[in-house]
């Protein structure tokens, strides 16, 4: 079996100063392509260790990613490193030189000498193109590896492994085991849940079934051979059985919603107190919903509304519609005896609920789980939906429904 190696670099990453992303991108996208992970590393600016760490992944791997420390400054040991694994020195590109004064050249500054630390590659290396950034990558053949050296900027990392790591790969592996992953999103059932529910499925061969939790969601993903024909109808069936439950398919909730908005040519309006402009924001994520925002408030103060009633946010919500023009309005109350109001009001009745967790959430998550039922109550009624859901975490002590 293809063994596959990945060494991140960087004290910042070892010690957690900053989330390890592009790991996880790379795990995902390597999966998906035939290609999965079987090592994952991360070593932090230690020249002697890090040459150690490559020499050894490439006595044990078939192929290997390093990510990180290619760049201009005295903590950037990966090329030196490299040049140490495979006992070689190091030789400058003068091509890369030319390469990055064009770069400098084009933003009307002179290149620092600092620079010329990026295009001294080991000897032997081959060069990978950075049409985004002054650090090059390279490949070299070590052991029984090929390995591949990569920036740790994210947006130049990515387009480097897509445009020219993996076509390499496939023109040098077999790619037989290449994976599709068809995805969809759930909120309000659990993981063990959602996995016995999913149980009496019968998966074809080659059919996996894979989950992410990241509150307020849990992403089931289904890995089949790359265009299976079963695929789609198999997915559908996990969708069915699971119901209203699954707020979206392939794309998150937010653009689900802005997509069936932008179809529907409505526009939204959002109110919220609790939420504090949670939900406003989020919906900023995508172009559909953002264009979709007609307006939003938010409520700073948290005043004591102990008479606080499902039909007068509800009320609230019709008002909002009436006075601003919207054919749709969310909105979020006040926070008390544990529970928040929310409403939506749209051309054919409002509907509203007070929500109460199960579970002991702090401020920060409560809020996103309230702006999340918010906005399944809207995606349900754009899917034609019963209004008001079922959630595991949550109970929902009142609902009304109003006719206009």
């Amino acid at each position: 079996m293809l063994q596959v190696a990945m060494i991140s670099t960087g004290e910042e990453v070892l010690h957690g100063d900053i989330v390890d992303s592009n790991a996880a991108w790379l795990s995902r996208l390597f999966f998906q392509h035939g290609f999965p992970l079987s090592r994952r590393t991360t070593v932090g600016d230690k020249l002697e260790g890090l040459a150690a760490e490559i020499e050894h992944c490439s006595l044990t791997a078939d192929i290997v990613v390093v990510n990180g420390g290619l760049g201009p400054t005295t903590d950037d040991l990966t090329a030196q490193a490299a040049a140490i694994a495979a006992d070689s020195g190091l030789e400058q590109s003068d091509y890369w030189v030319r390469q990055m004064q064009a770069k400098y050249q084009a933003l009307g500054r002179e290149m620092p000498k600092t620079n010329l630390k990026q295009a001294m590659l080991p000897e032997g290396a081959e060069l990978i193109e950075n049409p985004i950034g002054t650090a090059c990558g390279f490949v070299i053949k070590l052991n029984r590896a090929w390995v591949y050296f990569t920036p740790g900027v994210p947006s130049e990392f990515k387009k480097m492994t897509q445009e020219e790591i993996l076509p390499r790969l496939k023109s040098k592996f077999d790619t037989v085991h290449a994976l599709d992953c068809h995805r969809f999103y759930t909120f309000g059932l659990s993981e063990s849940g959602i996995g016995q529910t999913l149980a009496s499925l019968q998966l074809p061969a080659g059919f996996e079934v894979g989950y992410r939790s990241s509150l307020p969601f849990i992403e089931v993903k289904l890995f089949t051979p790359r265009a299976a024909e079963l695929a789609a109808s198999v997915q559908q069936q996990m969708i069915e059985l699971l119901g209203d439950n699954v707020v979206s398919v392939d794309v998150d909730l937010v653009q689900h919603v802005g997509q069936k908005l932008v179809a529907t040519d409505q526009r939204l309006t959002v109110v919220e107190h609790f939420t504090g402009g949670w939900l406003a924001n989020w919906l900023q994520d995508h172009d559909e919903s953002r264009n979709a925002l007609q307006q939003a408030w938010t409520m700073s103060a948290e005043p004591n509304l102990e008479s606080e009633s499902p039909k007068e946010v509800a009320a609230v919500a019709a008002a909002v519609c009436e006075e601003v023009g919207a054919q749709l309005a969310l909105v979020s109350g006040a926070c008390y005896n544990g529970g928040v109001i929310v409403a939506l009001s749209t051309p054919t009745g409002s509907w509203a609920q007070r929500i109460t967790p199960k579970r002991n959430y702090n401020h920060r998550a409560q809020r996103s789980v309230i702006a999340t039922v918010m906005l399944d109550m809207l995606r349900r009624y754009l899917d034609q939906c019963p209004v008001i859901g079922q959630y595991e975490s949550l109970a929902t002590e009142q609902e009304v429904f109003l006719l206009l």
